[in-house]
């Protein structure tokens, strides 16, 4: 008797369904049936179904049975490769892949087309020839939407798609109101462009022509949350492409305002230098006829690719903490990309990774790319090796939904399914929109050189407003008349604002989310330069010491531990020294007391990349994650401490953007070693310290980088002082290079108890955090203020030599000058670089009436630190440099040779041959 005669007498829509389940996830089925699989799938793959004899499993299957095994595999080859074999390309022939979805593949044939097959109730749609299954999964899988997501490994999450591609056969069914709703959008996005092309021609505008159905599909995706999910907030990111037609036909911009900028009109405010009007953002509170309301936040932008990104990122996380308690399901970050930028583009991953972790989740992105399917002059062939752009999704196991751009009503319900994946499972999703760049990158540019076949038939193409209007008269839903009229009222629309806009004189930037800093000033030099009250009352200090000092009840710490808060308890209570360490968080401890909150994220931050700061300490026996100064009952605010994952771009852009929506809140983000930032460049270059000339943002982002010559080689030992002064302008950011605890304290307190906020950036030490001399007494935390000159001590009459210097390499001074027991040259300490107190400086030189030589020392070379700038800046007196030579490197990584150039240095000063 047949080995498998007892799958006769079962309904094979049993084991066809038990079959696509371990197709799946073999070990969700009994082990005895997967053993069955597993050997079946053995005989087919190596014999085939009519082949040679395995064990005898192929043969003795009935044969009806392996013809329902075989639609299964269809079934299923379909859900995995059906993406490959679509009709999402308006205007390109698509790639052959192979194998194909043909039935031979699946051993079957023309003849079982007319077989009724129970494999149909896997569908949905219960027993079905193979005929009808196939029309089903080709309307699913192979037409206007093609959709990846069988490799997201969770079975639940597999099982959710696939009952929303089956609901309508991924076709959706819109009535005639939403359908004009979607016309009027694409008209919308279609008319602007053409008036633009006509009005202002080969202008830069970056146009959408090719991809305008991203207007109804981010329309519709906003509409779409706040109905279904009751979200109040988005916040959108996208680079230069169709950010024209998103600010004016999705945030209202004034057209006017467009156009004055268009006409090159300078801008109102003689305050700021602006930015060209495609980098440009907006806030805008909508509501809708329902009378429900979203605010919306297109995000400020620089040319560089993706940038905006994990700032975006950044924004959304803010809010979600600030003003939504947590609830990431009232707040949706979007996310457009470029084709070329997603695949080319490294922190495209950075993004993508950061997407689950507890310091940067946003509760799920919807990325859409506008897949131009060309960059400025590249094809896409020459731009990945990545089948598709938005691969990178992979990553994090994101689904990806691949549409036709021309097919209107597609694209919008393939954001719909987005937003519904997003919103239930709290995840990124991609969404790759096909189209087309109708011109060349900027509209000046000839395409046809680089791409003349593509662009001949691109010429001829006809646009997504031309396809849907043809299609909704087809369908009866509109009448020409109809299609004629609203686009004569829209084009009537920007005549009036274009002939409004010609009697405007200026431009003006509007502010980015300016409510959020409605409480804040804008202030130049002076305003940085005066001095703010950062004192705190020393029993509090005392206070916070305490807890930060004492294990809580019911909690094992390390002995290591447990040692360390020993040593922050003397510190206070018995020596009154108080090191680096403790007086940063005596800072964040009297700031929380205080309502402020604090975020620090970088890696290895918690703990310190040179164990100094030890802000999450762990619970020996469940580990908990336990902050110390969290415990405190007098805080009004909270603070959050977050190891990063290994990136710094990414990371500086999400907590500068998470700064920007966020203002009460001191954050900070720390590099590894202070050369690891040059990974964020372009972050420091774009947005830390130009936002506020270009876009009127402000931003209180802290970003500390330890620095100082310790003998560590090429890297880890310059945090390149001179590139973050080159960046400084007149009143753009203020960069500081502190010497002592206390001054760290109060400057840390000053960034939050202006009322204005400017970028940050502190060069940290790594010796001097246990440095014997570099510590500070209660007094001076409780007392004193910022210095941004530290005067010397000795007496002025004896000085003959003047030495300015900053930061760790004053100690080292310190120590020659002692063992010399010199008292003619004088160590003043500048430790605000920017903005420069010339006027304290302007006094301590003044001090001193016998002085003959002036001399700034650094202890990098003489092309590096901050040399350069104290030549341009300080011109009170006539400066020389006691440096190291000129270099093409920080540092030796000679041990040896460091410490002979760091005395060459240090004799200079001190004359000594």
């Amino acid at each position: 008797m047949d080995k498998f005669s007892f799958l006769n007498a079962a309904h094979t829509a049993y084991f066809a369904d038990l079959y696509d389940q371990y197709l799946q996830n073999p070990d969700t089925v009994e082990p005895s049936w997967r053993a069955f699989f597993q050997g079946y799938d053995f005989g087919s793959e190596n014999y085939g179904l009519n082949g040679e004899i395995v064990e005898g499993v192929s043969t003795q299957i009935p044969e009806q049975v392996q013809k329902e095994f075989n639609v299964v595999r269809l079934i299923d080859g379909y859900r995995m490769r059906g993406h490959l074999f679509t009709k999402t390309n308006p205007v390109r022939a698509r790639r052959s892949y192979s194998p194909t979805l043909a039935l031979e593949n699946f051993d079957l044939s023309e003849n079982d087309l007319d077989t009724i097959f129970n494999a149909g109730d896997i569908l949905g749609i219960g027993a079905k020839t193979l005929r009808e299954i196939i029309t089903h999964l080709e309307r699913i899988y192979c037409d206007s939407i093609g959709v990846e997501y069988m490799y997201l490994r969770n079975p639940e999450v597999i099982k959710w798609w696939q009952e929303r591609l089956n609901k309508n056969d991924n076709h959706p069914e819109y009535s005639v109101e939403i359908k004009k709703y979607i016309l009027s959008k694409l008209n919308q996005a279609v008319t602007f462009e053409n008036f633009l092309q006509t009005k202002y021609v080969g202008q830069k505008r970056f146009s959408l022509e090719g991809g305008e159905s991203l207007i109804p599909a981010i329309s519709n995706v906003l509409f779409y949350s706040v109905e279904k999910y009751g979200v109040k907030e988005c916040v959108l990111g996208m680079a230069h492409r169709g950010r024209l037609s998103t600010l004016v036909n999705i945030f209202r911009k004034p057209l006017n305002e467009l156009f004055s900028e268009f006409d090159g009109k300078d801008f109102e405010d003689e305050n700021i230098d602006g930015d060209v009007k495609y980098h440009l953002g907006l806030t805008l509170d909508k509501t809708y006829q329902n009378g429900k309301s979203i605010k919306m936040n297109l995000v400020p932008n620089p040319s560089h690719l993706e940038t905006v990104a994990p700032v975006a990122e950044g924004i959304t996380r803010a809010k979600i903490d600030s003003d939504y308690d947590g609830d990431n399901s009232k707040i949706v970050p979007i996310i457009v990309h470029g084709d070329a930028a997603i695949a080319g583009q490294g922190v495209a991953y950075e993004v993508s990774q950061m997407s689950q972790l507890n310091g940067y989740k946003t509760g799920g992105t919807i990325h859409i790319v506008v897949n131009n399917q060309v960059g400025f002059t590249t094809n896409y062939l020459d731009a990945r090796s990545s089948t598709y752009c938005t691969d990178v999704a992979k990553v994090t196991l994101s689904p990806v939904l691949h549409v036709n751009s021309d097919d209107a009503e597609a694209v919008v319900h393939a954001v719909e399914m987005a937003l519904e994946y997003r919103m239930h499972y709290k995840k990124d999703v991609y969404i790759d929109l096909l189209g087309y760049r109708k011109y060349g990158h900027n509209e000046g540019d000839e395409p046809r050189f680089t791409q003349p076949n593509l662009y001949k038939h691109i010429s001829k193409h006809p646009n997504p407003f031309k396809i849907y209007s043809e299609k909704l008269i087809a369908e009866n839903a509109v009448d020409k008349a109809y299609v004629d009229k609203i686009i004569a009222d829209f084009k009537d629309t920007l005549e009036k604002e274009y002939a409004k806009s010609k009697k405007a004189e200026s431009s003006k930037v509007r502010e980015f989310m300016q409510e959020r800093w409605s409480a804040f000033n804008r202030k130049g030099i002076e305003g940085m330069l005066e001095r703010v009250e950062t004192t705190y009352p020393k029993n509090k200090l005392e206070g916070i010491s305490k807890i930060v000092s004492t294990v809580p009840e019911g909690v094992k710490f390390l002995r290591k531990a447990e040692r360390i808060l020993d040593g922050r308890k003397k510190m206070v209570f018995e020596t009154d020294t108080l090191d680096w360490g403790m007086a940063e968080t005596l800072a964040y401890g009297s700031l929380l007391e205080e309502g402020f909150n604090v975020r620090i994220s970088g890696q290895d931050v918690e703990r310190g990349t040179f164990s100094h700061r030890h802000a999450i300490l762990r619970d020996e026996i469940s580990e908990e994650r336990i902050n110390l100064l969290n415990t405190n009952s007098e805080n009004k605010g909270n603070m959050d401490i977050y190891n990063s994952f290994l990136s710094e771009y990414g990371v500086l852009g999400f907590d500068y953007g998470y700064a920007m929506a966020n203002p009460n809140t001191l954050t900070i983000w720390e590099a590894q070693f202070g050369d690891f930032s040059n990974g964020a460049q372009i972050i420091f270059d774009q947005y830390l310290s130009a936002a506020e000339d270009k876009w009127k943002s402000q931003n209180g982002i802290v970003v500390l980088l330890p620095h100082g010559y310790e003998g560590q080689g090429s890297e880890h030992s310059s945090a390149r002082i001179e590139r973050y002064l080159q960046l400084c302008g007149e009143d753009n950011m203020i960069v500081a290079d502190c010497s002592t605890p206390a001054n760290f304290f109060h400057l840390l307190r000053r960034q939050m108890k202006r009322d204005f906020r400017k970028p940050l950036v502190v060069f940290t030490p790594k010796s001097l955090l246990r440095h014997p001399k570099a510590v500070s007494s209660m007094n001076e935390l409780a007392t004193g203020k910022f210095e941004e000159v530290i005067d010397d001590t000795i007496a002025p009459k004896n000085v003959k030599k003047l030495v300015f210097c900053t930061g760790k390499f004053y100690y080292d001074l310190l120590a020659e000058r002692e063992l010399l027991e010199r008292d003619d040259v004088a160590l003043v300490r500048i430790e605000q670089l920017f903005p420069l107190h010339l006027e304290h400086i302007q006094d301590v030189i003044n001090k001193y009436p016998n002085v003959e030589k002036y001399v700034w020392a650094q202890e990098e070379p003489k092309n590096m630190g901050a040399w350069s700038f104290m030549v341009q800046r300080m011109d009170l007196v006539k400066l020389e440099v006691a440096s190291r030579p000129y270099s093409s490197v920080p540092a030796p990584g000679s041990s040896t040779r460091d410490k002979r150039r760091q005395r060459s240095v240090i004799d200079a000063v001190f004359n000594i041959d």
